[in-house]
């Protein structure tokens, strides 16, 4: 199999600055990848978070292109929209060995990441048993969180073979 090409970035300078022209070019991407059609994660469709709509888009789309804890207070991530056309290939062609994908659980839930080292871009997944949602999508930009990534996927692989 050979590697995965991800889609080239979107980025803000082609839209000359226009934020909101921007914005809404990203969001027809998400649009287009996950709400007119479907992914599938290893023959399984995977559903979509819509509520609470936010500025009238998907509460996926606004986890996929904002961040921040404080959930009435997340901001917009230029890294997270650049890179909105890559959940989809990622999640579609998960067995790609380009990919690294592991579970783990976080607060009582059940995730599936997706994990591009060379674009240091992960996506995660929560299994909900009956279907999955796609939940978030970031790139990684500091290198403690990639060590961290790496050592988990690590762990994971060893406690599968053991």
């Amino acid at each position: 199999m050979k590697e995965l090409i991800l889609p080239d970035l979107i980025t803000l300078e082609e839209y000359k600055g226009d934020f909101h022209a921007y914005y809404e070019a990203v969001y027809e991407i998400f649009k287009h990848d996950f709400v007119d059609s479907k992914p599938v994660y290893r023959g399984k469709k995977l559903n979509l978070k819509k509520h609470p709509i936010v500025d009238g888009k998907e509460y996926t789309f606004y986890h996929f292109t904002h961040d921040g804890n404080d959930e009435k207070n997340r901001v917009p991530n230029l890294r997270r929209m650049e890179r909105i056309g890559f959940p989809r290939p990622m999640i579609d062609n998960s067995t790609n060995p380009s990919l690294k994908v592991w579970r783990n659980k976080r607060k009582n839930k059940n995730r599936i990441l997706i994990f591009h080292e060379e674009e240091r871009y992960l996506v995660v997944l929560d299994d909900r048993v009956n279907y999955i949602l796609p939940w978030t999508a970031y790139y990684i930009e500091y290198d403690n969180r990639l060590k961290k990534l790496l050592r988990e996927y690590e762990e994971y692989k060893n406690a599968e073979t053991a």
